[in-house]
């Protein structure tokens, strides 16, 4: 498991767990609702040719710069199937792109993600960061 960050006396707070080799579980969102979608698909298919090629240039000169970082690349995610006591059921959420990265804490992985491509040139929300407890 996770070890807990100094001064936790005993609580299981997520906020306090750190992983243990310093492995992190980051996952991309985006709401294909949200205002920053709909202004893409009001562009043009030229224009967001574009914006595709400046975004792709800048999420492999992320990559690049971030090379010693990624533990795992991860990648994009597809459909998603719920099972509960209820069964299985298509559902849509809002995950789309997973990588796993390595830093010397949980502040630390989060702010990898400063000012990232998907969401400063893409239409995309945001990175959720979590420390990876089991590894």
């Amino acid at each position: 498991m996770g070890r807990r960050a100094e001064g936790s006396q005993g609580a299981t707070r997520p906020e306090i767990m750190e992983s243990t080799k310093g492995h992190y579980l980051a996952v991309f969102t985006s709401n294909k609702a949200s205002p920053k979608w709909r202004a893409w698909f009001a562009m043009s298919e030229e224009e967001q040719a574009a914006k595709d090629q400046v975004g792709l240039a800048a999420l492999a000169r992320w990559n690049q710069e971030h090379a010693a970082d990624i533990v795992y690349a991860g990648g994009p995610l597809g459909p998603t199937k719920r099972t509960s006591e209820d069964g299985v059921a298509d559902v849509v959420n809002e995950l789309t792109v997973f990588v796993v990265v390595r830093a010397p804490s949980h502040q630390a992985a989060a702010e990898l993600f400063r000012n990232h491509p998907h969401f400063t040139i893409f239409p995309c929300d945001s990175v959720d960061v979590m420390p990876l407890l089991g590894d």
